[in-house]
């Protein structure tokens, strides 16, 4: 679908590439860099918040520290370890979840189906906004906005909505191993998905910035050298 995307609207502002031009420039190695490593906090990151901070979610599941979190396969360890680990899943039992309260460790292993299906979720979600950054090399939303390729927003909505049939449909959310999310679960995966079209389009400013000093610097010479 992004081969569908229209040229940038100052294409022929642009003098041609020369011959020896690089493909991939340091500036846009580094902000591929930066784009993935956002990608993968985001992924890691909305997984440890179930355990952590996700206090306000419909489920009541207990909370636990960033050490236990970080340690969880030394789970019967603690109390030796000064980390004493008694998780009340009463709350959470109550509200159709599971009880492991005979076996709390159980908690880091068969108890993450919800936070494995968000980290999922933000990876499909972040890669589909990731793919609206790819409307223009840097050219801003607001130059190109996402309706300008309407091949890439029908290939979203398609990605979507496969998304949410293997999340909704129980025959296939038991085979991927996931769960359905609630109301306050996506808006959990929106608020760590949409920092990265924040995110490239600060990198893409700067892009413009340091294309255009390139370019007075090539023109500059070109007109030294004539």
């Amino acid at each position: 679908a992004l081969g569908f995307n229209p040229p940038d609207a100052d294409i022929m502002e642009k003098p041609p590439r020369r011959a020896d031009d690089e493909l991939i420039t340091p500036w846009v190695m580094f902000r591929y860099m930066v784009v993935g490593l956002y990608v993968g906090f985001a992924t890691v990151g909305i997984f440890a918040y179930w355990y952590l901070f996700y206090d306000w979610s419909e489920y009541g599941q207990p909370l636990v520290t960033y050490g236990q979190l970080s340690n969880w396969g030394k789970c019967p360890a603690f109390a030796e370890m000064g980390m004493p680990y008694d998780p009340d899943f009463s709350t959470w039992a109550s509200r159709g979840g599971p009880d492991y309260g005979a076996d709390p460790c159980l908690y880091f292993s068969k108890g993450k189906a919800t936070a494995s299906t968000l980290s999922l979720s933000v990876l499909v979600v972040i890669e589909m906004l990731n793919a609206l950054n790819a409307l223009s090399e840097d050219g801003s939303l607001l130059q190109m906005p996402p309706w300008a390729n309407p091949w890439l927003l029908l290939a979203m909505f398609v990605s979507i909505g496969l998304h949410f049939v293997i999340l909704y449909v129980p025959a296939l959310a038991s085979v991927f191993s996931i769960v359905p999310l609630t109301f306050n679960d996506w808006m959990l995966v929106m608020a760590f998905s949409t920092p990265v079209l924040f995110i490239d389009e600060v990198l893409k400013f700067f892009g413009r910035a340091y294309q255009a000093r390139q370019l007075s610097e090539r023109l500059a010479a070109d007109k030294k050298a004539a």
